[in-house]
């Protein structure tokens, strides 16, 4: 049987950063365990890509939740990457961090070292920032963060028309403040996506000492009384097991790292015991406190060809736009999608923007599934702190059944109410002239103008954004899974490592934040190797 000094599960985001930090070290060995592909495909390199993979099974699990209450029922779509990079691989290449309240709140429920200024120095190492050189930025780090490329006039109008709407503009997302509109920078090398994998593992894919399995889905944790041991997964329809000399790191994101925990026997003893599991240690928390940020999409038909869309002219443009990528990594081919944005406040006493915008240069409707001739612009608003709490459980004892994703999207009444707000705030921008000067056509929401229109369209057409975070919260309360060094509590030589430990979910993208925390959770790591080779 191999045995390494650590096996990580999950070649996500997280995973990655774990992956090439600790083998670093040649004296530590390492085994990366990920259920899908390499990630290093066209379709994953060009930006562009995404729209074959976000709404297909295409390097993506393409998960779905329980019908949800507070969507009239709905079964909501989770689209999470399934290859090395995770969703990295195939998300919008969004670069925020967060606010710096988020992490300060962490720090206050009780987490040491999770402050604002204790968790900035691992997003500046993480970091090569192309434009931004100064005090909250770094120069030099794996992941390329890079102004866009598409040359696309839509980004100004969007920030004139914010202006005209009379909000702040702003350069930096990630600086010293958050609030106001702007453009986006992205998780971009020359044109190209830089995904986790891309940026931290592919260039060590050589080290001796670390060795990747793709193809590899984990069965469960393996435990010698109350101390993990290693891992049982299936490859090529063959049960094998990969030993871990001194931790096993889970890093499968905040739906299948509880998933891994439950099959292995950590959770709910009682809900164990209903599919049939016998459990190893009664945590309850595993699988509660999941969050995800509600959002609604602006919809609006254009006739402008520098908007994506389905049209005769359209398809003689983008054949051009084909030829611009291949000659210099420039124009619509290298676009994210979500070009511009902003962070606002529903509420001025707020000590943070509660609600986010993605200014999308194409028509977006359900995730892109739904399809219509023509061209067009939309705009995302999204709740950044929910009140709602879901839950992920398990369908059965059969690790190849999907979990039972639970968001409770529009739970808590509160929710509903900011997102109403937020709907009247984006719609300001959308309304001001610099937009709707080039609009004909405005989609499902033309009508919507009292708040009870509002909130019955709200219920009608949110879901999620992509960021759930929560399932196996950081933290020393009943619902807590991990301490603050990301041991799950009450066992031996298991961490888990991914924005499933988040105890709260922070006000932006989610995807540079799981990579800070698997910087940190390095150095937690090693620090602890050391420690033992000492004793």
């Amino acid at each position: 049987m191999p045995e390494f000094d650590y096996v990580i599960v999950g070649g996500g985001s997280a995973g990655c950063v774990l992956a090439a930090r600790l083998s670093e070290d040649p004296q530590i060995s390492v085994c990366l365990l990920e259920a899908g592909g390499t990630g290093d495909s066209q379709v994953v390199k060009v930006p562009m890509g995404m729209v074959a993979m976000m709404p297909t099974s295409l390097n993506n699990w393409a998960l779905e939740t329980v019908p949800q209450p507070g969507l009239n029922g709905r079964i909501g779509y989770q689209p999470r990457g399934k290859m090395l990079g995770g969703s990295s691989g195939l998300n919008a290449m969004v670069y925020i961090r967060g606010h710096r309240w988020d992490y300060d709140h962490w720090a206050a429920l009780g987490n040491l070292g999770w402050s604002y200024d204790e968790v900035l120095p691992y997003f500046i190492r993480s970091e090569h920032n192309e434009t931004l050189h100064d005090r909250f930025h770094g120069q030099g780090g794996p992941l390329n963060v890079a102004e866009l490329r598409t040359d696309n006039p839509f980004q100004q109008h969007f920030v004139d028309a914010a202006k005209q709407a009379g909000f702040p503009l702003i350069r930096d997302f990630n600086g010293a403040q958050q609030e106001g509109a702007g453009i986006y920078q992205a998780t971009q090398i020359n044109g190209e996506r830089c995904s986790a994998a891309r940026a931290y593992l592919q260039p060590h894919l050589h080290r001796p000492n670390l060795q990747v399995i793709t193809g590899a889905a984990a069965h469960r944790v393996l435990f010698t009384d109350k101390r993990a041991t290693g891992i049982e997964y299936c490859k090529d329809g063959q049960i094998l097991q990969v030993r871990a000399r001194h931790e096993v790191l889970l890093s499968a994101g905040a739906f299948q790292s509880p998933q891994l925990l439950l099959l292995s026997g950590v959770g709910d003893s009682s809900q164990l015991r209903q599919v049939g599991i016998e459990p190893l240690l009664h945590l309850p928390g595993v699988g509660q406190n999941l969050q995800d940020h509600p959002d609604f999409v602006f919809i609006y038909r254009a006739k402008s060809h520098d908007l994506f869309g389905l049209s005769l002219r359209g398809s003689l443009r983008m054949l051009k736009e084909f030829w611009r990528y291949l000659s210099g990594r420039r124009g619509m081919l290298t676009s994210n999608v979500a070009e511009g944005g902003a962070f606002l406040k529903t509420d001025p006493a707020l000590p943070a923007p509660d609600v986010q915008l993605h200014f999308a240069t194409a028509l977006v409707e359900n995730h892109a599934r739904t399809i219509r001739l023509g061209h067009g612009y939309s705009c995302h608003v999204c709740l950044l702190r929910p009140k709602s709490r879901g839950t992920v459980k398990l369908r059965s004892a059969n690790p190849d059944d999907r979990p039972l994703i639970d968001p409770n999207f529009l739970g808590e009444p509160d929710d509903l109410e900011a997102m109403v707000k937020g709907f009247k705030l984006t719609r300001q921008i959308m309304d001001a002239p610099a937009l709707a000067e080039h609009r004909h056509a405005e989609l499902h929401s033309d009508n919507v103008r009292s708040d009870e229109q509002i909130r019955q369209i709200l219920r009608e057409r949110s879901d999620t954004v992509y960021h759930p975070v929560g399932t196996c919260m950081m933290g020393q309360g009943p619902l807590a899974v991990v301490d603050a060094e990301l041991r799950v509590h009450g066992l031996q030589g298991l961490r888990v490592v991914d924005a499933s430990i988040m105890p709260t979910l922070i006000g932006g993208n989610t995807n540079a934040p799981a990579m800070m925390i698997a910087e940190k959770a390095a150095d937690l790591i090693r620090a602890s190797h050391a420690a033992r080779l000492s004793a």
